[in-house]
């Protein structure tokens, strides 16, 4: 026997078999929407432990670098615990116990934009979970918690004649003076991020037309014009270094490809002659504020030396 459709009962009884249907869905405990997102032969749910490896293998490599070490201390404290067993208050907890337990670094800002990777890291992995089908956007924890707000910058340009001193005192010490000289110019001219730098090939240098390929955040890639003599220096220091046409072009005296480390030992030894540099918490960035700046102000820009041209 067949049951009769909704739809071949009068209008009347219609309603009254949805107002009992009503009726028995909340004597239940339901709603219609809990009968909309009810998982439908859903996987079973991965544990932390079992599940970020495949979201690490998945993402990019700058993402895996950016929430690597956040991944990590999930797996710490949650490893054996499935997706769907951490409610939103769990996650505040590990956001307070990552925040009291943060590395102190040089632009520490109280644990703040710790707290802010962790649950960036987190809804990266429910975001994926969501996709794999383990949750669902009503069940996902991490859309349930708020992400501080990340506090305004502190970096700025700083003038010519304190950016003269942080390049003095890189020249004047160091185990490779030459290095260091050619790092900061690089950044000095074209306003590139660490990343980019680092990333820069003998391949990227186009002496004939003086630019270089620069491969940054969010996969971008930009052609940008540097002096003539940057870009002498740039590809002699590729062929004193040895450095070959796709790897690396920026290279110790011994031929290994240097790493962030290098700028991290930079910016310590700059601070150590310069104690307004480690006062002030300068960095890298903030070399790159300098093109930046004077790029936005037309007016001023025509005041100044030219920074790619000698």
């Amino acid at each position: 026997m067949t049951t009769p459709h909704l739809t071949e009962h009068p209008a009347a009884s219609q309603q009254a078999i949805v107002d009992a249907a009503l009726l028995m869905l909340r004597q239940m405990g339901l709603s219609p929407d809990d009968l909309v997102t009810a998982p439908q032969d859903r996987p079973p749910v991965p544990t932390f432990a079992e599940y970020v490896p495949v979201v690490s293998a998945a993402v990019t490599a700058g993402t895996r670098r950016a929430y690597g070490s956040y991944w990590n201390r999930i797996i710490a404290h949650w490893g054996e615990r499935r997706l769907d067993e951490i409610a939103p208050s769990e996650i505040r907890q590990l956001m307070s116990w990552v925040k009291t337990h943060v590395v102190a670094r040089r632009n520490a800002r109280g644990g703040r934009s710790a707290t802010e990777h962790l649950v960036a890291a987190l809804r990266c992995l429910y975001k994926h979970a969501e996709d794999d089908g383990y949750v669902t956007p009503g069940e996902n924890p991490a859309r349930k918690v708020d992400k501080p707000r990340r506090l305004p910058s502190t970096r700025r340009a700083v003038t010519d004649d304190r950016l003269a001193e942080i390049c003095q005192a890189a020249a004047d010490g160091g185990d490779d003076p030459e290095l260091d000289t050619l790092i900061l110019r690089l950044h000095t001219e074209t306003a590139c991020r660490r990343g980019g730098a680092l990333a820069l090939r003998p391949d990227d240098l186009d002496s004939g037309q003086c630019l270089i390929r620069l491969r940054e955040k969010g996969e971008t890639i930009r052609w940008q014009p540097v002096s003539p003599t940057l870009m002498a220096r740039l590809t002699e220091h590729g062929q004193e270094r040895h450095a070959p046409p796709g790897g690396q072009l920026l290279r110790y005296r011994d031929g290994r490809p240097i790493t962030s480390r290098r700028y991290d030992g930079l910016w310590a030894r700059i601070g150590r002659v310069l104690p307004w540099v480690r006062t002030q918490q300068i960095s890298m960035h903030w070399i790159r504020h300098i093109l930046l700046t004077w790029a936005s102000s037309p007016v001023r820009l025509r005041g100044r030396p030219s920074l790619r041209r000698p």
